[in-house]
């Protein structure tokens, strides 16, 4: 049993810290194009935002519906990176119990 979950949770592991990376991307390429250091109308610029945003606002919508409005400023990016944190020392804990 061991032999299947011991890869399982470090798959796990390292997914979510990939997850995390792209979350810090889409934050860092919102932050850009907002100040307009760089531009939607670039097809690359699009496609890579597109795919990122796909990727990390089905979870952070739903920690926004959660938190109360803060005006203009969303701090559902920084929640769920604390939260991705906190399963990614779980998944290591229980790797280490595994053995």
């Amino acid at each position: 049993m061991d032999v299947v979950i011991g890869p399982a949770l470090a798959l796990l592991y390292h997914l979510i810290e990939l997850y995390t990376w792209v979350l810090i991307i889409g934050v860092i390429m919102s932050w850009l194009i907002t100040f307009n250091v760089i531009n939607l109308s670039n097809q690359f610029v699009r496609m890579i935002y597109d795919v990122v945003t796909r990727l990390t606002e089905p979870l952070l919508s739903r920690i926004r519906a959660i938190l109360p409005d803060l005006g203009g400023v969303d701090i559902s990016p920084v929640i769920l990176i604390l939260l991705l944190w906190f399963a990614k020392d779980v998944i290591a804990r229980l790797a280490l119990r595994i053995g």
